[in-house]
């Protein structure tokens, strides 16, 4: 009997290892329920470096991921966006940064060369090692946070440098939600009066961004910064 109970034990834990999803790979259900993928974890099909046709070469698949390192090669950076533009849409992702480093997730971007960047039209999820990256000073600059309009320590819970992220961004008729690591970081309504207050208090207030956030619609972009990220598990399904 002990031998019998073991061996189900052993099948047990191999089968539950076999059943796991890998990474950058959509379920029957989730596929079932409409998602898909924006990165197959071998190409950067589907993406493209802001108002350019191919993705820069600082942006390169490695192990099923997507990574950025400002450190190399000497030029070949810029954010990358999606091929297609997103209104209503369930953005999950998962995200790690290298010490010191700093990035972001911004959508509702309007490519056009009348917009030198992906970030004077498109709010942003911050992602930053809390710790390190220079950019930590101010409370609405944490990881998970609306970059530079809401959130704070409170709600702001990465996983140590080095450890994976998971991010859902949910847009639906201009309601946006922000969870990291399964905590919510921010609910609001875009073009809200709630919402105006938060950019006239923001840098987006200033001059230079006279169409920030104006369309709850537009491509999703990672963002180019300091230091080193990685990106896996792209999925987007739309409401």
């Amino acid at each position: 009997m002990k031998v019998n109970v073991m061996y189900l034990l052993s099948f047990a834990m191999l089968t539950s290892v076999a059943m796991a999803q890998a990474p950058n790979e959509l379920t029957k259900k989730e596929k079932k329920e409409g998602w898909k993928l924006l990165f197959d974890g071998k190409t950067t099909k589907g993406w493209h470096t802001y108002l350019r046709d191919t993705v820069g070469s600082k942006w390169q698949v490695k192990d099923g991921t997507l990574v950025f390192d400002r450190t190399k090669p000497a030029n070949g950076g810029g954010d990358i966006v999606t091929n297609k533009e997103y209104e209503n849409f369930e953005l999950n992702l998962e995200w790690k940064v290298a010490k010191g480093s700093n990035s972001g997730i911004i959508f509702d971007v309007q490519e056009s060369p009348k917009y030198a960047a992906t970030y004077l039209t498109g709010p942003e999820m911050q992602v930053l090692d809390n710790i390190s990256a220079s950019d930590n000073k101010k409370q609405n600059h944490l990881a998970g946070c609306l970059y530079d309009m809401a959130g704070d320590t409170s709600v702001s819970k990465p996983m140590p440098v080095g450890e994976w992220n998971k991010v859902r961004i949910i847009q639906n008729k201009g309601h946006l939600t922000f969870y990291l690591n399964g905590i919510k970081t921010f609910e609001g309504q875009i073009g809200s009066d709630e919402w105006k207050k938060m950019v006239a208090k923001s840098k987006f207030a200033g001059k230079d961004f006279p169409d920030f956030a104006k369309v709850a619609k537009g491509k999703i972009a990672l963002q180019e910064h300091p230091g080193s990220s990685a990106w896996r598990n792209i999925k987007i399904k739309q409401l």
